[in-house]
């Protein structure tokens, strides 16, 4: 007697239709971080977002979406564009296959970048939909081995901000039942990166996980002295010392500090995160699912990481991240941030000092109609089923 699984006929679904938007979202007003500061870059005014939608032959839908600051945007829809016909007629469960179907099209100018970023709001269009299929939460698709995962806010601690703003937003966030509390430090006068972290940390008192962002600004130097320097003040974290690809020096500054070192968000690949789990030159990970090409590749970084009993706070993008944050065994952070919260119709919970994973299927988000009016490119492809 054949079992019930032989008796089930296989129905597969393929993709019919992908609708791309590349989206201007402003910021209430515009934020400076170290880099800034050292003339490297402009006040950051608004954030770049290439969503894609995913409607397959039966219906079912998935949302997907990858981001830049400052410059790059065109360059993603552009490459999105050239490679979203490809999709058209697949299987939309090969997740794996259809990435690196993707990735190869366009090897010539990289496996890692633009390009993989583009990649990244299918990829995550394609989990949003086999997790909305299944009619779970992508967190419970993957494994969810939490319910809520602890964050931190971010978006209040900027440069340009005074230290009293500074206090007066992270108090808020406490208030609001957010967790813990980033700031950025970097200013080309470390007294004053000193004396403003010492006031944040007398504000908010000794038991407030408080964390500090550099922003890639330090050399070795001066991050082995600030980071000898700022111990005193009990960090969970220095995030970004230094350069984003001194593997060396991050190995070197992570074994001479108490204080743990985080970074990852400005490699733009698996394989670049990975160098620095094997160099055991990092404490914290924080590489950012949109930025290394998507949730396929970001879980091939986290299972490393696992192995390794690391902690795992993936930057910015919460509305992604809680997902794979929650699904990771050790501990974790998410990054609290509102800036995109204007694009979607749902928020996310939060209390206690954890974001609550949401009991939507899916990622557990709509865009918003007001999209429209930020919206400076569009492309379909495909035909409605």
């Amino acid at each position: 007697m054949k079992s019930a699984l032989h008796n089930q006929s296989i129905t597969r679904d393929r993709i019919a239709r992908i609708q791309l938007r590349s989206v201007n979202l402003p910021l209430k007003s515009a934020v400076s971080d170290a880099k800034v500061l050292t003339g490297r870059q402009k006040a950051l005014a608004d954030v770049a977002l290439l969503f894609a939608e995913i409607e397959t032959e039966q219906g079912v839908q998935g949302l997907g979406f990858s981001y830049t600051l400052r410059a790059g945007a065109s360059a993603q829809f552009a490459f999105a564009s050239e490679v979203a016909p490809l999709l058209i007629g697949e299987d939309p469960n090969d997740i794996s296959r259809l990435w690196s179907m993707l990735a190869w099209a366009g090897a010539s100018v990289g496996r890692s970048g633009v390009s993989t970023q583009a990649i990244a709001a299918f990829d995550t269009a394609l989990w949003d939909l086999k997790a909305r299929r299944a009619g779970l939460p992508l967190a419970k698709l993957l494994g969810a081995h939490r319910e809520s995962v602890r964050c931190y806010n971010t978006s209040g601690g900027y440069l340009q901000a005074s230290v009293e703003e500074i206090i007066e937003k992270a108090q808020a966030s406490l208030a609001r039942g957010i967790g813990g509390v980033k700031m950025k430090v970097g200013h080309p006068d470390r007294k004053v990166d000193l004396a403003r972290v010492e006031a944040l940390r007398r504000a908010l008192g000794d038991e407030t996980p408080l964390m500090v962002d550099v922003n890639q600004q330090w050399d070795r130097t001066t991050a082995m002295r600030m980071g000898r320097a700022l111990e005193q003040f009990d960090l969970q974290w220095i995030e970004e010392p230094l350069d984003a690809y001194d593997i060396e020096g991050h190995a070197l500054l992570s074994a001479a500090l108490d204080t743990p070192v985080g970074t990852g968000e400005m490699l733009v690949s698996a394989a670049e995160v990975n160098a620095y789990v094997h160099a055991g030159a990092v404490d914290v990970l924080m590489h950012d699912a949109p930025r290394v090409g998507g949730i396929t590749p970001f879980l091939k970084v986290a299972t490393l990481a696992e192995s390794r009993g690391m902690i795992l706070a993936p930057h910015f993008v919460m509305e992604i991240h809680l997902h794979l944050a929650a699904a990771y065994e050790h501990q974790t952070w998410v990054e609290h941030f509102e800036w995109l919260e204007p694009a979607f119709n749902e928020r996310l919970e939060i209390r206690d000092g954890h974001m609550i994973v949401p009991a939507r299927p899916g990622l557990g988000f709509t865009l918003h109609e007001q999209l429209d009016g930020w919206t400076v490119a569009k492309a379909a492809f495909g035909r409605r089923p």
